[in-house]
């Protein structure tokens, strides 16, 4: 698997002369929510997915196979620090929302028109605290039901294609 540098999911957006559509994958596990959050970045035109070196997920056989293709479409950069890249894509004037179960705000009320990183927390643990605190605002999906939460692809897919309706109709 070929990793990108991070600048160059940025190359890609200014390439297209879209506003940066990222995502952060902070401390994911599961493989299968990778190839799945993979599958929908490439179908929602996200311009690529930012991972952390460790204590996270990798590309592999089984996010491959989940993703069925998307990993070879959509690039992935592999950074040492998340939250150090949060800073940077902020002083860039890209919004940064995270996404948890118990957000500040409905996620259809955020603003994705223009660059935007969409965070989204591991299985369990959600976000860590720093990554928290240095997003813009945070996120939820209300839920109707008596589940407390959404799977991290799903809810992730929904954030994603928020993005898009957004952008459509503006």
């Amino acid at each position: 698997m070929q990793y990108y540098e991070w600048q160059d999911l940025l190359d890609s957006a200014a390439q297209k002369n879209e506003p940066p559509f990222l995502l952060i994958l902070d401390g994911l596990e599961d493989p299968r929510n990778f190839g799945a959050i993979l599958r929908t970045a490439e179908a929602a035109g996200a311009h690529g997915v930012i991972i952390p070196k460790r204590r996270s997920v990798q590309v592999n056989d089984t996010v491959r196979r989940t993703s069925t293709g998307a990993a070879d479409l959509v690039p992935v950069a592999q950074v040492a620090n998340i939250n150090e890249i949060i800073k940077r894509l902020k002083k860039m004037g890209v919004w940064i929302a995270g996404l948890e179960a118990n957000g500040d705000k409905d996620y259809r009320d955020g603003d994705y028109s223009g660059g935007v990183t969409l965070v989204v927390g591991g299985e369990g643990n959600g976000l860590a605290r720093l990554t928290r605190e240095l997003c813009d605002y945070i996120v939820s999906i209300p839920l109707k039901g008596r589940i407390t939460s959404l799977n991290a692809s799903v809810a992730a897919a929904l954030l994603m294609y928020e993005v898009v309706r957004q952008r459509d109709t503006r």
